[in-house]
């Protein structure tokens, strides 16, 4: 195990609220058991998950201010909805708190509400870990998730991207453009690999 992850459970208990961090706890869990499945990295999966939201601390207005300070990108998807801007700043918190230097871990935890093309596995693994953990419970699908993410890792992307996308729309929220290319890239090279 990576010895920083003993310290930064105990730095994220006192930042974070009780159910944040117990979410935290339950996607590092859930990524490593994916990282099992695929032949990935346990720690850093496990670090990414612990990770991903520890920007959480702080409201959304605040981690926009954070990330204009910090000279952060903030781009006009993020602008109309700053939540997602805490993935973006977690990275940063990863990096400059937590002394994460791996930028594959940086780049799981900056993309893990939107997603990207051409995501590394372990980006992939964050993606599908913070929305199958077991604590979740109110997502579309989520039986047939949880076992389509041990059984197809870019049929589980496409799944969730497609239905987050949905979901979305339907209730009128703002989508970030991001995830809609991702959401291409995967469909395009899924039916693609069928083929």
């Amino acid at each position: 195990m990576d010895e920083r992850i003993p310290e930064i459970r105990k730095r994220l208990k006192k930042k974070l609220t009780p159910e944040r961090y117990e979410h935290s706890l339950s996607v590092s869990y859930t990524a490593a058991a994916l990282a099992m499945r695929y032949g990935y990295d346990l720690d850093r999966a496990e670090l990414a998950g612990l990770l991903h939201d520890c920007a959480r601390q702080y409201e959304n207005q605040i981690i926009y201010e954070k990330c204009l300070k910090k000279g952060l990108k903030v781009t006009e998807d993020e602008e109309k909805n700053k939540v997602l801007l805490h993935a973006r700043y977690g990275s940063y918190l990863a990096a400059h708190k937590y002394g994460v230097d791996d930028p594959e871990i940086l780049s799981a935890i900056e993309f893990h509400t939107t997603g990207r093309p051409d995501m590394s596995m372990l980006e992939k693994i964050l993606y599908i870990a913070d929305y199958i953990e077991p604590r979740r419970c109110k997502a579309a699908n989520l039986e047939y998730m949880r076992r389509l993410a041990f059984t197809d890792l870019d049929e589980a992307l496409v799944e969730i991207m497609t239905g987050i996308l949905k979901y979305l729309d339907e209730t009128g929220a703002a989508i970030d453009s991001q995830t809609k290319e991702a959401c291409r890239f995967y469909e395009s090279y899924h039916n693609h690999a069928e083929i």
